[in-house]
């Protein structure tokens, strides 16, 4: 049996989705079903490594967002129909997703920021609210990554629940593991060089619901309040708004703290958590917070915001606050870097939360429930 997989919006490996289909992709066997990757052109050798068993087949001449969506509306059906796919899987299907399949087929949804996003801020929904309610309510099959993402497809896309499968992402832990601390004052991640101490927030830069605006506002209260040297790195490339935040960041009296590292490898991560006295993460919308449970794997201290799945990731194992107040985000951070007992709680507790994901549990349900599908 032939299964398609699509990795368009999928950043060529370089975002969580990107992570999230590479791990995928590292799992599949060369023996049994026969998989076939299609997309861009210029991701033709990205996922060669991952999935040297997979064909890659060029699709949709023009790399534009409109473009590509269009192309799953018109182009894909006609081609799902001529590859002869027993069953197709959409990685990114909040993002990406044809209105129908000729096919069985697979969505899995990591979030809906950028329909939640878009209810907040009162703007036009535009394409996302005319097409993605029926295009996911058209899978025959929908992966939540956390049990929150499943609760906001059962309440604002009304997707039944006997569709949901709940398989939340893993964490590497050959990659993310607890490192010795060293007491050097600088750690060099080429082409970087980090000045310790430094809190850590990993994420994409972007506003609002990222929040980086009321953790540089957090931040500098920090300051005032402890006069401790610790500065600011913000890993992660640019998203929406991001010349808002780093104008925030600007006019902070203490920009000259804060640091912002643009995409960061993937590889290096975990120097970069290891090298970092916490990390907090301020975001107001996380479908799974992989970045907390990837911090707490390699033995960080986290503090985070009380909202959306993060609570439902974290557990006990790190501090909350509220993330629309900065002072209470401040308090946190105080905490966590001048109460030793504190920090060393949420570095036990975290490691033995970060063990309970796992990609390997997470491929394996991922592809069963695809292989099942298809026949």
């Amino acid at each position: 049996m032939k299964i398609g997989i699509d990795t368009f919006a999928s950043a060529g490996g370089r975002s969580g989705i990107g992570v999230y289909l590479m791990e995928i992709l590292r799992r599949i066997s060369p023996s049994g079903n026969q998989y076939e990757l299609f997309g861009w052109d210029f991701d033709r050798f990205v996922y060669a490594e991952a999935a040297p068993y997979c064909d890659f087949l060029s699709r949709c001449a023009f790399s534009g967002r409109t473009a590509n969506t269009l192309w799953h509306i018109v182009k894909y059906p006609g081609f799902a129909r001529d590859r002869g796919y027993g069953a197709c899987f959409f990685p990114a299907a909040h993002r990406r997703i044809p209105n129908r399949s000729p096919c069985p087929s697979i969505g899995t949804i990591h979030d809906m920021a950028a329909y939640w996003g878009s209810r907040q801020t009162r703007e036009s929904l535009g394409v996302i609210r005319m097409l993605l309610p029926n295009a996911i309510r058209r899978l025959d099959r929908v992966i939540a990554v956390s049990e929150w993402v499943k609760q906001e497809l059962m309440e604002l896309l009304h997707v039944k629940e006997a569709k949901i499968e709940v398989i939340p992402n893993g964490v590497d832990h050959g990659l993310f593991y607890p490192r010795p601390r060293t007491d050097e004052s600088v750690v060099l991640i080429q082409p970087f060089s980090f000045r310790r101490p430094y809190i850590l927030y990993p994420s994409r830069v972007e506003h609002p619901v990222k929040n980086h605006i009321k953790l540089i506002e957090a931040f500098g209260i920090f300051k005032d309040r402890t006069r401790y040297p610790h500065r600011l790195v913000l890993a992660g490339r640019d998203g929406n708004r991001a010349d808002l935040v780093k104008d925030a960041a600007a006019a902070s009296k203490y920009r000259n703290d804060i640091f912002f590292t643009g995409h960061f490898p993937s590889t290096s991560l975990p120097e970069l958590y290891a090298g970092a006295d916490f990390v907090v993460y301020p975001s107001m919308y996380e479908g799974f917070g992989l970045g907390v449970l990837e911090a707490m794997a390699g033995g960080v201290p986290v503090a985070c915001a009380r909202a959306a799945s993060l609570p439902e990731a974290a557990e006990h194992a790190a501090l909350y606050f509220d993330p629309a107040d900065a002072e209470d985000m401040a308090d946190r951070m105080v905490t966590i870097t001048s109460n030793r007992d504190v920090a060393r709680d949420c570095r036990a507790k975290g490691i033995e939360q970060a063990k309970k994901f796992s990609w390997d549990n997470s491929a394996e349900r991922t592809l069963t429930l695809l292989e099942e599908l298809a026949g």
